[in-house]
């Protein structure tokens, strides 16, 4: 009886230590504040890193290697002395392609606003998909589901729809919170964690998903097998971008698609034909005039 004990332990250590999903790493610089307690800044550190990394986000079992890599650093610069804290945040994650060790980035997103959130040292974060409980684990929260929609869409086409619709909800139960402005519509900018979700899942952008699916799966998947038919699957999805543009032109999720996979992109085509160079430089010059990769793409041809 107690070897049977003993081995559903491990059985259930086991499951546990290869279920969750998110691999993040967590930083929390706060060089402009005077006289920082330490030990404080090294225990929140701590804690989000818990928060994001032992907690269950779906309910699909992960193994180790399959867990998504991630980052999020919260630059503090304000402390009140007590409780309350200000600061913006990043957040990154990426995506290991099939048969290499190359890892494509999903989401590369620096907030605008000031994000301000309370965190007391030995308190336990409280998070509730169902309400707005604390504004430093809604965030947390909502980015989490962010990473593992984009994720899923990458693998299947809108596969993450799930859990881009959790990251609104959180949204949704954050429409009360008296200080964070980037929750709402009509906030400071419009730019925000509230057009950014918004965008993410309204109709007119789905292509833009659906472009996530293509580019990775049919396309930097395809290329360590050939990289000429991988190469043309990215070029073709392409139109897709095209398509949103063309209907929203001022899209928010547009404009983060193409600041993520801009640097990418330019390297993917480097040794590409001139026609197919030409044929992907005449898209996304419509598309980011401004952006000064876009010219990179034809440098080495002129």
């Amino acid at each position: 009886m107690i070897k049977l004990i003993a081995f559903i332990l491990i059985i259930i250590n086991f499951n546990i230590s290869y279920s969750q999903e998110l691999n993040c790493r967590i930083s929390t610089p706060h060089n402009q504040i005077q006289g920082a307690n330490e030990d404080m800044f090294l225990s929140m550190q701590q804690d989000l890193f818990e928060f994001m990394n032992n907690r269950k986000w779906t309910n699909h079992v992960f193994s180790d290697n399959e867990r998504i890599d991630c980052q999020i650093q919260i630059n503090i610069i304000a402390y009140n002395g007590i409780d309350k804290f200000t600061g913006n945040i990043s957040v990154q994650s990426t995506r290991t392609i099939f048969n290499t060790n190359y890892k494509s980035t999903l989401f590369n997103y620096k907030e605008d606003n000031d994000f301000e959130f309370n965190y007391i040292e030995g308190q336990a974060l409280e998070f509730n998909e169902n309400s707005h409980l604390s504004n430093l684990t809604s965030v947390l929260a909502f980015y989490a589901y962010i990473i593992i929609g984009l994720d899923y869409d990458s693998y299947a086409m809108l596969g993450g729809t799930e859990y881009l619709q959790k990251a609104k909800q959180i949204m949704n139960n954050a429409q009360s919170d008296p200080v964070d402005d980037a929750w709402k519509a009509f906030g400071k900018t419009n730019q925000n964690r509230y057009y950014l979700i918004e965008h993410m899942t309204s109709n007119d952008n789905s292509p833009l998903r659906r472009f996530y699916y293509k580019y990775h799966r049919t396309g930097l998947d395809q290329m360590s097998e050939s990289i000429e038919t991988g190469r043309n699957e990215i070029a073709n999805s392409f139109q897709l971008i095209k398509n949103v543009f063309n209907r929203k032109p001022d899209s928010y999720f547009l404009s983060i698609v193409l600041t993520t996979k801009m640097p990418e992109i330019v390297k993917i085509f480097s040794d590409a034909p001139i026609a197919e160079k030409r044929k992907v430089y005449n898209i996304l010059k419509e598309i980011a005039p401004t952006n000064s990769n876009v010219d990179k793409i034809m440098e080495e041809s002129e």
